[in-house]
């Protein structure tokens, strides 16, 4: 079990988790805004004693990797996570995006990923493509007033609104007769904290603008798109469902009553279904 850095073409280190053995097929994952690789522990727990190779980076500008001030846009997310796979030199592997890391697979697999032949399936989950942003070919989208919110509080106060995000609508804790964990919203905030503030600004810009359309339409490896019905943070209909239309090779599985972050408090049926489809 080792965790290490990865200089990129422009001089940024990444940092990366590699748990498993070195001839176990890899599953690399691709964490949300504005979190870390930890945000998949229960994840890379659960596949590494199912004998999988498991893989996870932070983001530039998360977590443990440099704060630097610029790059921080989906192709620059794409290429990182490129780096970090050919500097292990992955193959045969399975790439699960959460939210903005959703956005991350589908252009690393993209352009990356598939042209070196080195992905056999993807899976997005809370995904943000194919576009958040309201647009004129995009109507279903939400308005850019929605994404200036989120940056006119993340200047404002970014300790705040990082205990505002994780306490309400993230893990649907804002639902009546919700169980609150404060564990998880502390720990949300733990990660978000540790980044830089620069890279949590860009990013919505990244997540939100960001028309990914023609990433879909290039995808041929089987790709699974999961997602809950009462996503409050990335809404179904305006994502999961558009985007499953787009993939060559798509299927998409809904949860009702389930929330944006599902992967950490629904974490055994979220597990479930992807062990499922890694094995099938």
């Amino acid at each position: 079990m080792t965790s290490a850095f990865v200089k990129t073409k422009d001089g940024v280190d990444i940092f990366y988790k590699d748990w498993g053995p070195k001839d176990a097929q890899p599953i690399m994952f691709h964490h949300g805004w504005p979190l870390s690789s930890d945000d998949w522990d229960a994840q890379l727990l659960f596949f590494l004693a199912k004998g999988y190779r498991v893989i996870a980076h932070d983001r530039r500008g998360h977590g443990r990797s440099a704060q630097v001030w610029d790059g921080h846009d989906m192709d620059h997310y794409a290429a990182d996570a490129s780096a970090v796979a050919e500097h292990l030199d992955l193959r045969n592997s399975i790439h699960i995006g959460h939210s903005t890391g959703g956005g991350e697979v589908a252009r690393y697999v993209a352009r990356h990923g598939e042209p070196q032949g080195r992905v056999a399936k993807a899976a997005l989950v809370s995904a943000v493509p194919p576009i958040m942003l309201k647009t004129e070919a995009n109507p279903g989208g939400l308005p850019v007033e929605v994404f200036d919110g989120l940056r006119a509080a993340t200047a404002a106060n970014r300790a705040q609104f990082f205990r505002d995000l994780p306490s309400g609508p993230f893990y649907g804790f804002n639902r009546p007769g919700a169980k609150v964990d404060e564990g998880v919203i502390q720990n949300w905030w733990r990660q978000g904290m540790t980044g830089s503030a620069k890279a949590h600004y860009d990013g919505i810009k990244a997540f939100s603008e960001t028309d990914q359309t023609e990433d879909l339409k290039a995808i041929s490896v089987p790709t699974l798109v999961l997602h809950g019905e009462d996503d409050q943070i990335v809404p179904i209909d305006a994502s999961a469902r558009l985007s499953v239309k787009l993939l060559k090779n798509g299927t998409l599985k809904t949860y009702p009553g389930l929330s944006h972050g599902m992967l950490t408090v629904n974490a055994d049926v979220l597990n479930a279904d992807l062990l499922a489809f890694v094995q099938s």
